[in-house]
């Protein structure tokens, strides 16, 4: 800490003495009678060859730096579509720096050339057609070839996948992925965000059976539990209510109208989870009974895979550096992405000469305070059976969701009627309208 503190001092020391150099530099200057804004031939001269040395010294900087940096740490890619991104990079990174290398070493070149001599004089024009012209279609071609080139890739990365391409979900949120496969039928069971969480069910005054569904997915039973939970949720805001409108207890007007909009919205969202039947039809467990859920990417190389994209919370991107592949995951929509891995994981051990090294599955967006802890494993296999292997060992997968644990064949769908509210002064509240939808969904 000692020797910190002392270069420190010594850094600002020595700004300050050099500033206070100039300054006696610029008063000498004006005893001398010299305006400041007067410079001799000799300087003139001096920093105009001063400019050739600094193109020299920047552009050589650059080019070690790009010899070492330029690949980003990068090994070469390990997909199919990896490969034409990494491409179309490299395309870029020489259009770009041509420009890099033409620009500035004409701004250098042209500053040392048409340094200020007294016998010289600037011609001067208002305007050239053909110069105009090329600074215009020269830069729009170039843009024009680098965005059709990237769309090109760009539907390749999002398009139609192969018949044999094996679908994967990919479910993004703070701070974690979940990944879930399709299983045998290679269909994902629809998910559906209402769906998503913990629901509750009374079994007695004093004790409650939860289900879990972490990904939303659908299912009859799912759906079940999701009405039986909002149930749950309903009355307990209604007994508040209730309580207050007895005088059992005492909340504040704005807590009371705060309660009665919750129910009314929770009420809205039952309604809305009940049309699910109707909307997913039969085939709605089926689909999703044999999916499984991991927290670790395994994939077989040569095999395509479609991976649709969810998130639960906040903008994450899913980011695959190896693979050259991002996708953003966008709460309340699904965005898809393709990938082929032509490199196992022990190929990339050999290559890179590291027993450790893992493909990762990262997120690109900065979404909260444990962002850089937002990463997975992803593993690639070079048979079929080496997934099966894994898929079927003890603690890699688990069930989408626990089918054993039944909802309640029977949801009461008569909410608690509620008396007309005093809200402390004089207000009253509107009564809830009895529900008339039928026991259960599929009555609805």
């Amino acid at each position: 800490m000692g020797i910190k503190f002392v270069v420190l001092v010594v850094i600002v020391l020595a700004v300050i003495a050099i500033a206070q150099i100039m300054r006696v530099h610029e008063l000498s200057a004006k005893v001398r009678g010299k305006r400041e804004e007067d410079v001799d031939l000799r300087m003139n001269n001096l920093n105009a060859s001063l400019m050739i040395v600094f193109l020299f010294v920047f552009f050589g900087s650059f080019i070690w730096m790009f010899a070492i940096y330029g690949n980003g740490l990068l090994p070469e890619p390990a997909s199919v579509l990896g490969e034409e991104i990494h491409w179309l990079f490299k395309l870029n990174w020489i259009l770009v720096l041509a420009i890099f290398f033409l620009t500035n070493g004409l701004l250098f070149f042209f500053a040392w050339k048409y340094r200020y001599h007294p016998d010289r004089k600037a011609h001067w024009f208002p305007h050239d057609n053909k110069l105009e012209m090329i600074w215009t279609v020269v830069p729009a071609s170039t843009l024009a070839v680098i965005i059709i080139l990237g769309l090109m890739t760009w539907n390749d990365i999002t398009g139609t996948p192969s018949d044999d391409a094996i679908l994967v979900e990919i479910y993004g949120k703070q701070f974690a992925w979940t990944v879930r496969y399709s299983g045998d039928d290679n269909k994902l069971g629809y998910a559906d965000y209402k769906l998503t969480g913990e629901s509750k069910h009374k079994i007695s005054e004093t004790e409650t059976e939860s289900y879990m569904n972490d990904l939303g997915v659908v299912t009859n039973n799912s759906i079940l539990w999701k009405v039986q939970g909002l149930n749950y949720d309903i009355n307990k805001l209604n007994e508040i209510i209730l309580d207050d409108s007895v005088g059992s207890s005492v909340i504040s007007t704005a807590n009371l109208q705060k309660n009665i909009a919750k129910v009314e919205k929770l009420e809205r969202v039952r309604e809305h989870v009940l049309d699910m039947v109707g909307r997913y039809g039969d085939s709605v467990t089926k689909f999703a009974e044999d999916d499984f859920i991991t927290k670790e990417l395994v994939m077989v190389k040569d095999q395509e895979y479609f991976f649709v994209l969810r998130s639960e919370d906040v903008l994450h991107s899913a980011y695959f550096p190896h693979f050259r592949a991002q996708m953003n995951c966008v709460p309340g929509q699904r965005t898809s992405l393709k990938i082929t891995p032509t490199k196992t994981t022990e190929e990339m051990r050999l290559d890179q000469n590291d027993p450790n090294f893992n493909f990762i599955l990262l997120c690109n967006k900065i979404c909260g305070v444990s962002h850089s802890n937002m990463n997975m494993i992803v593993r690639v296999v070079e048979t079929q059976k080496e997934f099966d292997e894994w898929k079927n060992g003890d603690g890699n997968t688990y069930a989408v969701l626990d089918e054993s644990k039944k909802a309640p064949s029977e949801i009461d769908m008569e909410p608690m009627v509620m008396p007309a509210v005093s809200n402390h002064g004089g207000e009253h509240a509107d009564s809830h309208e009895e529900n008339d939808h039928a026991e259960t969904p599929e009555g609805h």
